[in-house]
């Protein structure tokens, strides 16, 4: 199955984000960890659009805080580009939503993608400001957080 994220890609946004060092064996878990939150985000944003009585789960739908919508721009700011098919084929994997997604919120799961990616970066910056190379103990933390929150 396709990464969501490739390697050099991920890299990348760590190092613009936080400053962190990452590599590749890191990789599997940011892809566990985005198609989880992304699946998350999207089930919250069907049962919005259920108790609107729609049948299509809009953009609005999701339920996405300030800091979230900061951690989406901020990625909009690293100019790094994501494709959407990765993400769509990831999803798949998943159990089916009972709706499906516009246009405009399908067009929109890069950026979900890359501000969740931020997110995380900047979490173990906030975990440890000292870390510079993410161990497990700082993954493990920082999912226990965002399973908190989504």
């Amino acid at each position: 199955m396709a990464k969501i994220i490739g390697v050099s890609k991920f890299e990348r946004l760590f190092r613009e984000a936080a400053g962190l060092d990452v590599d590749k064996n890191d990789l599997a878990r940011l892809n566990d960890f985005v198609r989880q939150k992304v699946y998350d985000l999207l089930l919250a944003a069907q049962a919005t659009a259920k108790d609107n009585q729609r049948d299509v789960i809009q953009l609005h739908d999701l339920p996405l805080t300030l800091g979230f919508k900061e951690s989406m721009r901020a990625f909009d700011g690293l100019d790094t580009a994501l494709e959407l098919q990765p993400i769509l084929d990831q999803l798949a994997a998943l159990p089916p939503l009972d709706l499906a997604y516009s246009y405009e919120m399908e067009a929109e799961l890069p950026r979900l993608v890359g501000g969740l990616t931020v997110a995380l970066a900047r979490a173990f910056k906030i975990l440890d400001p000292k870390v510079k190379n993410p161990q497990s103990v700082h993954w493990e933390r920082a999912m226990a957080i965002f399973d908190l929150l989504f």
